[in-house]
């Protein structure tokens, strides 16, 4: 039998959408007010979803301490009242649109975890956007 743990964790960050080969008309036509120069943020709320079985020894899916640690690592220290633009190593030269961002995380922590026991990121950016990726 197959279970899903789910940890949540919040950060925020600030980012412009925009393309820089574009000019800011055209990024304006296809990112709206959010291609503003001075840019926009968001206190974003993350979902990480580890699946697998329960460990007969342990009781545990996974050990969400360890969980923790991995995001905060990995996700959240890098994240965390940051640019995304300007001060995100993994975010350079990638439109840091909510869907990116949410791809990026899922890739970063299927890695750390392994196992392909990840199984789904969820990226709130507002009350009502949120993004999900999934295996």
């Amino acid at each position: 039998m197959k279970t899903t743990v789910v940890r949540r964790m919040r950060f925020s960050a600030g980012h412009r959408l925009h393309k820089p080969e574009l000019s800011d008309r055209e990024n304006f036509e296809l990112y709206g007010p959010c291609s503003n120069a001075a840019g926009h943020g968001h206190n974003y709320e993350l979902e990480i979803h580890i699946t697998g079985e329960v460990d007969k020894e342990t009781g545990y899916v996974v050990d969400l301490k360890k969980l923790k640690e991995i995001i905060e690592l990995n996700i959240i220290s890098k994240l965390d009242h940051k640019n995304l633009n300007e001060d995100v190593e993994f975010m350079k030269g990638i439109v840091p649109t909510t869907e990116n961002l949410a791809q990026k995380i899922f890739s970063i922590l299927d890695a750390e975890i392994g196992g392909n026991k990840l199984t789904r990121v969820v990226l709130r950016e507002t009350e009502n956007n949120r993004v999900e990726v999934s295996r």
